[in-house]
């Protein structure tokens, strides 16, 4: 296997170096299926990195479906995604009266005190600490995701604002508790706007919406984390792709629509 060159002076973060690296390694093919990395410590020993960047390339690579960790094994190259699932706009940005890129918003975010039922989703004890966080997604001033995220809270570390903005649900859970994240389970749902979500998103009470769970599981299959996304149902379609390397063919339907 080809030994990634690491520029421990660039701005760019070790950690992101080496996903990179191990992601050119599987979508060339020189990595296949059931291949199996080298261990933490071999990582950790071989590329004179802390153990705890390394954990952090294995979860990125992990949330992005590449690989995955059998306890007390290893971990192995995944199978190619063949259900992926993503939202679209159903008119370009300029269509909506906007030449602004998209923008992420935080609205809130503390410390609470775990209630019912965000206690149930995440499997604690009533009154255990979570990060609590509110987003908004927007293209110039129309919004168009509303989210919601619990993370158990952990770390009991100050919050860090830059900490924050990257705002998946992944890399908060990754950032604020002990345990890193292993596997997503989603849901989607048709739904209706709430009152709190309509208003968030500028739409009447009970307007149609793209209703997402998202659950975070460790390498021990605990909860660790729990979110919803509301997608506006006046400006998103469901958009399903299969394969490894999607971005091309994504960029190649750009602009293009299917109706």
């Amino acid at each position: 296997m080809k030994q990634p060159k690491l520029d421990k002076g660039s701005f760019i973060p070790i950690y992101h170096q080496l996903f990179k690296h191990f992601e050119g390694l599987i979508l060339s093919g020189e990595l296949v299926p059931g291949d199996m990395l080298p261990t933490e410590m071999e990582f950790s020993e071989q590329l004179g990195i802390s153990r705890m960047t390394v954990r952090r390339v294995i979860s990125e690579l992990a949330a992005a479906g590449m690989v995955y960790t059998v306890k007390g094994k290893g971990t192995f190259v995944a199978e190619p995604k063949l259900d992926e699932v993503a939202f679209s706009l159903n008119q370009r940005i300029e269509d909506l009266g906007y030449d602004r890129p998209m923008s992420t918003h935080l609205l809130e975010c503390r410390i609470i005190k775990a209630e019912e039922p965000i206690s149930t989703r995440l499997r604690i004890d009533k009154g255990t600490h979570c990060l609590f966080c509110r987003i908004v997604t927007r293209t110039g001033r129309i919004p168009l995701i509303y989210k919601t995220y619990y993370t158990i809270y952990t770390k009991k570390a100050p919050l860090i604002e830059n900490q924050l903005r990257d705002m998946t649900l992944t890399r908060i859970a990754s950032q604020h508790s002990e345990n890193l994240p292993s596997r997503t389970k989603r849901i989607l749902m048709a739904s209706s706007a709430r009152k709190d979500e309509a208003a968030v998103l500028d739409i009447e009470h009970n307007y149609p919406v793209f209703f997402m769970t998202e659950t975070i599981y460790d390498q021990d299959n605990k909860v660790i984390a729990w979110g919803k996304s509301v997608f506006n149902g006046k400006h998103y379609r469901f958009v399903s792709y299969g394969g490894w390397n999607l971005d091309e063919l994504k960029k190649s339907e750009e602009g293009l629509s299917d109706v």
